[in-house]
């Protein structure tokens, strides 16, 4: 059970470390207070409060631009389209299963957060300036395994970056939008690859129906039974999720 819970504490990383017994907090942040006449009432906002619940609003952000989301939910979405089925699967049930996917694929990742950084700092036996480093290394670790070469040096010729020591030296700046920029890359081959047989089965019904001239019977309707006759019997569901997983193996 322990293991089903540390995404939660990952996720939570930032909202510990503002609540934790460092000094720095141990002692309260200040209140932002803001008065908008002579007369009138004040209000205060502390900055532990402010923190947090910006925190919480950049959780999608950091979802999709720092894991295996983006990649996962494109294939879906794509796969969907291919099959012609519309809304089925609905979008609700896509997006949850490319979350608990993403969990899976970065749970080695997440548990090395867990044990390096978010354990040692609540143990009070790490600084915060160390907890932040060692969650930081799998993270970059991973994007770094996901992210093209071209990919990063063209986003540090647009920043005009200098020569850099190592792939440990990329700025996260310039490492994310490369790493977006490869998982869309990828996403869209895979999504290709998926869309070609069942084009080839459109491209078949169409032309045997026109070939017994029922142009106005819609070729929509008859190949979406053969797609997914063609996707139940190759086990399409296990091929898929399987391999997108693949995708992400660390070397």
């Amino acid at each position: 059970m322990k293991n089903i819970f540390h995404p939660i504490f990952i996720i939570g990383f930032l909202t510990v470390f503002l609540s934790s017994s460092n000094e720095v907090f141990a002692q309260g942040l200040p209140a932002i207070t803001a008065a908008t006449g002579a007369q009138s009432t004040r209000y205060s906002l502390s900055l532990e409060i402010l923190a947090l619940v910006t925190t919480i609003t950049l959780l999608p952000s950091i979802l999709l631009m720092m894991t295996s989301f983006v990649r996962i939910m494109i294939v879906m979405s794509l796969l969907r389209m291919a099959l012609g089925t519309a809304q089925t699967p609905p979008s609700m049930v896509l997006v949850g299963l490319a979350l608990f996917l993403t969990i899976f694929i970065m749970s080695p990742v997440l548990s090395e957060i867990y044990t390096n950084a978010l354990v040692p700092y609540m143990d009070q036996t790490l600084s915060f300036d160390d907890a932040i480093k060692f969650a930081e290394a799998p993270i970059r670790g991973f994007m770094l395994n996901q992210t093209r070469e071209t990919d990063i040096a063209m986003f540090m010729n647009i920043g005009r970056i200098d020569q850099l020591n190592g792939p440990e030296s990329v700025p996260f700046a310039t490492l994310v939008p490369a790493f977006i920029t490869s998982e869309l890359k990828s996403a869209f081959t895979i999504g290709f690859l998926i869309y070609v047989p069942f084009i080839v089965i459109d491209m078949v019904v169409a032309s045997v129906l026109m070939s017994m001239g029922m142009m106005m019977l819609s070729p929509m309707m008859i190949s979406i039974p053969f797609k997914l006759m063609l996707f139940v019997l190759i086990d399409g569901w296990s091929l898929i999720m399987g391999n997108l997983a693949a995708s992400f193996a660390m070397p």
